[in-house]
Order: C-alpha cells, then structure tokens, then sequence
C-alpha cells in the first residue's frame, strides 16, 4: 500500500453513524431485554470497510455531545478511519436504532430514533476544500442525502466539487423512502446526485424505482446516457450484473453462502469490495468478484460491520 506521510485520503465519505442496539434474542423486540452494543451507518460501513483493507478513508459527519458521539469517535479511532472532519454539535444529539435479532435469513426489523439528530445538521458548511482535496474518492449514499435538504445539499455540493477536480465518485443508491417527502422526490434528487458518480451500484429493486425500467440493461443505459462510466447492478442469489459507458457488460456469479444470519450490511459490503478493487487499478469483473465475497461475509455474521474483513481474511481472493 502507498504511505500517505501526506495526508492524502484514498476515499472519503459523508454519512450519519448511530449507536445500534441489536437483540441478544430472536422474537419480538419489545419483549427484548438485552441488547449488543454496535455501530451502524451506511456510509460509515463503507469507510470502516475500505480502513480494514488497508486503505486511507476519511469520514465527515456531526455527532452530538453525548455518550453515542464519544462511542462512535473511538470506533472510528479503533478501525483507523480518519475523522478529522467530524464536528462535535453540542445543540443536537446523536442518533441510535434498535434492531431485532434474526437467524433465519429474514431482513431483522430496524426501529430508527434518528430524527433532529446532530447528522442531519449537515451543511455545506462541512464541506473542508483541503480535506476532500486531499482524497482520490468520493462515497455517496442516498442515506446522507435522506437526511435533510441541507444534507442533500452537502452531498450535491461535494460531487460537484471533487468531480471538478477530475476525482473518482461512487454512489449507492441506499434507498430510504421514509426518510424523503415523497418518492417522487426520492427518484428526482437521487438520480441528479447519480449523474456525478463514475459508478454507480442500485440493487436491481432500486434501479426499477429510480428509472421505471426493470431490466438491468435499461436500468443501466439510463444512467450511462447521463455520462456515468459503469453501472453495477446488485442481482441477489445471482450476483450482479454490469455495462460501462464503452458498452463492455457481463454477469459475476454470486458467491453460494450456506448460513445466511443477517442481510443487513451486505451492500455496503459489496461497496466496499468494489471500491476497494478499482482503486487498486483492477478490472471491473475482478472489482465486482471481490464486492460479491465481502458482501458474502458480510450477511453471516450479526451487526452492520463485523462480517467487513481484513487484507489477510479476504486472502488471495
């Protein structure tokens, strides 16, 4: 890996990161009484799982001044993810969610306690010109834009900006319809936001959403005809499938996984594995092989971020 005496950042990404609570047991969550400790935020998945691999992530957010905003500071200190730009907002707190326990491959049921929260302040105003400069990468979700208008805004404001300084920019759709006023506006404000990425990577349910079409080549022409350069579709038990702007397309198998424990966490997974790969110079089929493993790991195990491996644990792959 290259040093980076320099401060230069391999990726950067803007997100919200909540204290997550998940069930000790399956059923209900009312009737839980005792809950796991963890962290949790889309794009922070991400940044955590770029660090495990070796590569320099800086993550910008707010936290309140409260336990959970110290709680996520140290997990970030801990996973080596670089949170110089991370505000202490001592007017707002900061989010958490619980989440039911399942082992059974169901999706487990998330309870958010997010609304008002110091995350959802951001602004352009955490734009640091120097900070983002110093990246090769720009992370986008559609959680971060979810947020608030002013948070959108940010999202906006940074793919314009890094892609005027000719840097790379990855956007995940992440749709969160509860967290928008309507869908319509959803759709709108996030494929605007898409037509800055150089990737993009909607799960196949998304793509429908975001364009009307449901075939992965429609749903991927309509995002290269808006000067994209490749679109990575998340295909489910078959894999995902892609097209880039020079009209190169194929499908990558799915990696078979016996015991599925926890499906959240497993696009940000295969974000990570992406991401990772064409920063390293690889081609997109291989890039993709590798975002299908991680994603892989990523559902066998309870909690956003555990199943993320390292360089060792990701092997020769």
């Amino acid at each position: 890996m290259t040093t980076h005496s320099n401060g230069m950042l391999d990726a950067v990404t803007i997100g919200e990161a909540m204290a997550m609570f998940v069930a000790r047991e399956t059923g209900d969550l009312a009737a839980a009484e005792s809950f796991i400790k963890r962290i949790a935020g889309a794009e922070l998945n991400v940044a955590i799982g770029l660090a495990r691999l070796g590569l320099k992530v800086g993550w910008v957010s707010r936290v309140g001044d409260d336990s959970f905003g110290r709680f996520t500071c140290q997990q970030l200190d801990k996973e080596q993810v670089d949170h110089r730009q991370v505000t202490t907002d001592n007017r707002y707190p900061t989010g958490f969610q619980l989440k039911s326990k399942v082992d059974d491959g169901s999706d487990p049921l998330v309870e958010y306690f997010r609304k008002g929260s110091a995350a959802s302040h951001l602004s352009v105003e955490d734009f640091n010109h120097d900070y983002f400069g110093a990246a090769r990468h720009l992370h986008l979700s559609g959680v971060s834009a979810a947020l608030s208008d002013s948070s959108l805004e940010l999202s906006k404001y940074a793919a314009k900006e890094m892609r005027s300084l000719g840097k790379t920019i990855s956007f995940d759709p992440n749709l969160r319809p509860v967290l928008w006023s309507s869908e319509r506006e959803m759709v709108k404000q996030l494929n605007l936001l898409a037509e800055y990425a150089d990737w993009v990577l909607p799960g196949e349910k998304e793509g429908k959403m975001l364009t009307g079409y449901s075939q992965p080549e429609a749903i991927a022409d309509f995002y290269l005809d808006k000067g994209v350069k490749a679109v990575i579709i998340k295909t489910g038990c078959d894999g995902a499938w892609y097209k880039t702007s020079t009209g190169e397309k194929g499908q990558v198998e799915a990696i078979r996984v016996e015991n599925v424990v926890d499906t959240v966490g497993a696009g940000d997974g295969f974000a990570v594995g992406v991401i990772s790969a064409l920063l390293e110079g690889k081609s997109l089929p291989q890039a993709i092989k590798r975002g299908n493993k991680i994603g892989s790991l990523a559902i066998q195990v309870i909690g956003d971020s555990e199943g993320l491996p390292t360089r060792a644990e990701l092997g020769d792959f």
